[in-house]
């Protein structure tokens, strides 16, 4: 999956009573649609590596979700059913037809809720699983929280960082608790659609054993390993996952693996993050993120997409690059 499809970012918005979603789409054709579902506290361009990848299949739907990424959010905190309806919204009135729905974090807890209550829906994607309940302390999951942060790429903890200043820490401190107290496990067992699982090597937020749990809790599933990554798998390894993802959607289970975890061998685990190698990429991608920043602030979808596609292009540049010195050796 070496080459991409659009650049081109549009913003739109889903309404639901007081409050509502963010949407960013790349590409508008393909085989099947997906949507993105980030966690607690962080935005859509944590998908900024994974969505493209995704694109080469079909159009792209990232959410941002209220009082994340600086959507404004209710007086009262949203509980975990409450943000999973939401994401049924926007199935609902963009009039996806069964999309792939991949969750993260607390992305997967959103998704397992509405999912389970929605069968039509199926097939899912589930990257790094929360909460593990033998861990379901709030110390506990921030010590693993932070073994596993020091694992990942710099530009992961830039984004972290700069996602969890929009969010705040009075609406971080008001969902946490929703998050802690959701019984995932509770939920799996009424998940029918065929479910990919998948963890970094070094994600002790979502450890192995209880990924495992995972797969045996879900009717029908498939779980993969990638070597050297950690929580945010789906950033520094894109390329791996969006292969698994697409195949995943290709290629219906035909029976559950029941909590067999497969990794990826560490040759075909290697991927490179976009490292900005030109003036020209450093400035484009700088200045789009600073767009996206201002828009956010602002409130200006139009401005929050001229941002993300000039980073867009800039990541696509760095990239082709990448990949034109990687010919060369």
């Amino acid at each position: 999956m070496a080459t991409r499809n659009s650049t081109d970012v549009t913003v739109r918005r889903v309404l639901a009573d007081d409050v509502y979603v963010r949407v960013s789409t790349i590409g508008d054709s393909g085989t099947r649609p997906f949507v993105l579902v980030p966690g607690i506290g962080v935005a859509s361009n944590y998908f900024e590596r994974l969505a493209p990848n995704l694109n080469q299949f079909g159009p792209v739907h990232a959410l941002d979700l209220p009082g994340f990424a600086g959507v404004p959010h209710p007086d009262d905190a949203l509980s975990i059913r409450q943000y999973a309806d939401l994401v049924g919204r926007v199935i609902d009135e963009l009039d996806l037809d069964d999309p792939v729905v991949v969750g993260h974090s607390m992305g997967t807890q959103v998704v397992v809720d509405l999912v389970a209550r929605r069968p039509e829906l199926t097939t899912v994607v589930l990257i790094g699983p929360v909460i593990n309940p033998r861990e379901r302390s709030v110390g506990r999951q921030a010590l693993r929280f932070l073994q596993a942060a020091r694992h990942e790429p710099g530009r992961v903890k830039l984004l972290a960082l700069s996602a969890y200043l929009f969010c705040g820490p009075k609406w971080f401190s008001r969902i946490l608790p929703k998050m802690m107290r959701f019984p995932i496990e509770r939920a799996l067992p009424h998940v029918k659609a065929d479910t990919l699982v998948i963890r970094g090597e070094f994600d002790r937020v979502a450890p192995r054993d209880w990924t495992k749990r995972v797969g045996e809790l879900l009717p029908s599933s498939r779980l993969w390993e990638m070597p050297g990554a950690a929580h945010s798998v789906m950033h520094a390894h894109a390329e791996q996952v969006a292969k698994l993802c697409v195949e995943h959607a290709e290629q219906p289970l035909e029976y559950d693996e029941g909590g067999v975890l497969r990794e990826f061998r560490h040759d075909d685990a290697d991927d490179h993050a976009e490292t900005v190698t030109t003036v020209r990429t450093f400035v484009r991608a700088a200045r789009g993120r600073i767009t996206e920043a201002l828009g956010m602030m602002r409130h200006d979808d139009e401005t929050i997409a001229e941002g993300k596609t000039e980073h867009a292009e800039a990541m696509k540049e760095a990239h082709d690059l990448a990949e034109d010195g990687d010919a060369g050796r």
